[in-house]
């Protein structure tokens, strides 16, 4: 199992909301977070002056099993790029257990119903 995650523009997140989705990932968390960038400058928008030292972003969180890190790593980047500088970044971070609260299943299996997938 593998945390991901996603740091993107928030323009992009109704595009990788729906590009997860179509990749069959059903569950995921977002908060709305700011950070701090590279590009500290000003920028000038129609005669005024913008701090663009503190971004305002989506951070996306999701756990998947090892079989679906490649494909929901590539509906992110395929649906948060944009070629500019500011897309973002995706962190995979390894999980070592997880409990489903209800039944107490431990392992991959509390991510899944196992009847769905047959």
């Amino acid at each position: 199992m593998k945390k991901i995650e996603a740091i993107i523009r928030k323009t992009k997140f109704e595009e990788v909301k729906e590009a997860l989705l179509e990749a069959g990932i059903e569950w995921f968390s977002y908060y709305d977070v700011r950070g701090i960038g590279k590009a500290r400058e000003g920028r000038i928008y129609r005669g005024v002056i913008y701090d663009t030292s503190s971004i305002e972003r989506i951070l996306i969180s999701t756990i998947v099993r090892d079989k679906n890190v490649e494909k929901t790593l590539e509906a992110i980047v395929r649906s948060a790029r944009t070629g500019e500088i500011g897309d973002g970044r995706i962190f995979v971070i390894p999980i070592s257990d997880a409990v489903r609260i209800r039944t107490g299943e431990r392992g991959d299996i509390t991510l899944y119903d196992p009847q769905e997938e047959e």
